[in-house]
């Protein structure tokens, strides 16, 4: 596993000022939400969702000053480990109290992915209390979801409800009620973030290290079951709150009001020039969709 050993010192004052020049935001007093919802919603129209590194054959390393100087230095984006890997570091930088989160994200017929599926975070503002915070799930909340709120909360992405979970497909009731052989309470119940009535992930809510998701971010670089090895994606969400999205080759622009264009991009020259204007991406050559295993 191509992975290095986990460091969580601060960031230095060069990449601190190099990662919020290019969200294009001023260094904040204080960590309250006001700024938490300004860098979250600048960090999804600036920060791509990206899965070029697994076939572009890059390293991909969970480290934080590895992440934050891929996204400031390279320009780069990357996918839910990354990104919310180095936004956690930012948050921290500027003093939040930040606390990494696993999830197990649903797929078809209501499935849960593999453990360590999903990186999230919980932000504890000076102002407000905590917050889910998310810049690495693609299309989700454009701004953080307050996290003890258990009713609707209305967002540019949809409407979204953060809720207890129920038993899995084990019929196992995550973090909640009594272990059954010590008789301990085995603590807080897991959480659901559903969006639009849709449920989108499960959440753990006992802290992890970042080293704790290197199996999951493995997995998902070489599985055949990975989406990630499947196909090439690089999404954000564009000024005007809608989203463009380069898949393989198809461009998807879509509006705030949902109105969609789509075309594909004949020209290794086109493509090259649409990760360079629309994301802030340069790249060498087109990358192509290399298989479950090449990263092994």
């Amino acid at each position: 596993m191509d992975a290095a050993q986990v460091d969580t010192s601060p960031l230095d004052a060069r990449l601190l000022d190099a990662y919020l020049h290019r969200l294009g935001v001023a260094c904040p007093a204080w960590p309250t939400v006001d700024v938490l919802r300004e860098l979250h919603l600048r960090h999804l129209q600036t920060v791509p969702f990206e899965n070029l590194s697994i076939h572009l054959g890059e390293e991909i390393v969970l480290e934080e000053k590895r992440l934050v100087e891929k996204v400031v230095q390279s320009g780069r984006g990357g996918f839910c480990y990354e990104l919310n890997g180095a936004f956690g570091a930012l948050l921290r930088a500027l003093g939040f109290d930040v606390t990494l989160l696993a999830g197990r994200v649903y797929g078809e017929g209501g499935r849960l992915g593999i453990p360590f599926d999903h990186l999230a975070l919980l932000v504890r503002t000076v102002d407000a209390g905590e917050w889910l915070a998310d810049v690495g799930f693609g299309a989700h909340s454009h701004y953080p979801l307050r996290w003890e709120r258990r009713g609707d909360q209305e967002d540019p992405g949809g409407l979204f409800r953060i809720v207890e979970a129920g038993p899995d497909a084990a019929g196992v009731k995550g973090g909640a009620g009594r272990h059954p052989a010590t008789g301990r309470t085995a603590g807080p119940a897991d959480m659901d973030v559903l969006r639009n009535g849709t449920r989108e992930y499960r959440l753990e809510v006992r802290p992890r290290a970042l080293g704790d998701f290197l199996a999951g971010a493995w997995w998902h670089r070489t599985s055949p079951d990975s989406h990630f090895t499947r196909s090439l994606v690089c999404s954000r969400i564009t000024e005007d709150g809608g989203r463009i999205t380069l898949s393989g080759r198809r461009l998807k622009v879509t509006a705030a009001d949902g109105a969609r264009e789509e075309r594909d991009l004949t020209e290794d020259a086109e493509v090259l020039a649409v990760y360079r204007e629309r994301f802030g991406i340069e790249l060498e050559r087109v990358p192509v969709v290399r298989g479950a295993g090449a990263g092994l």
